[in-house]
């Protein structure tokens, strides 16, 4: 596969955006754990990197609940069934790991979908931010923490004035 990769500058650093022909495969933070190796040229003019940037941008501004860009992520049947279920958790809510569990069909699984959760290429499009723990604490976040919380808070404060926002195309420029 032939990946492509721009770096987009945020209000949490800077993020590693990846993706092929069929879509975004990564989104990670320089310090991003369980970061996958990827050789990839730069090209910040691909077709979904400049997408995904976009609706990036337009996440950070407020503009944007929802993204549309097409997505290329590797992993298992079990992680990609976690992945939409992630995808699933509306914009300012969240979500247990119990409670996903048993959304997708798998009660008894917390713990592979924690793991599933964690291993998430797709940050912030994939917004694994938006599970916690069933008491409601902040746990494990492979972009850090202080970034799982700069994200619930910044999604919680503009979740009712975004309820108009936008959803970016790929031929919006």
């Amino acid at each position: 596969m032939n990946h492509v990769h721009t770096a987009l500058a945020s209000p949490l650093g800077l993020i590693d955006l990846y993706a092929t022909a069929e879509g975004l495969t990564g989104v990670y933070f320089a310090e991003h754990r369980h970061r996958l190796a990827i050789a990839a040229r730069d090209d910040a003019r691909a077709a979904h990197l400049r997408h995904a940037a976009r609706e990036l941008e337009a996440y950070f501004a407020h503009e944007l609940t929802h993204f549309t860009v097409p997505l290329s992520p590797a992993g298992t049947a079990f992680q990609q069934r976690v992945w939409r279920g992630l995808g699933e958790i509306a914009y300012g809510d969240t979500e247990s790991y119990a409670a996903l569990a048993r959304r997708i069909e798998r009660p008894l699984a917390v713990r592979a979908v924690g793991a599933a959760n964690g291993r998430n290429p797709l940050s912030i499009v994939v917004p694994c931010h938006r599970v916690i723990a069933a008491g409601g604490a902040l746990t494990g976040y492979a972009g850090g923490l202080p970034r799982k919380d700069w994200l619930l808070k910044h999604e919680r404060a503009h979740k009712g004035a975004t309820r108009g926002a936008r959803h970016l195309h790929p031929e919006v420029g």
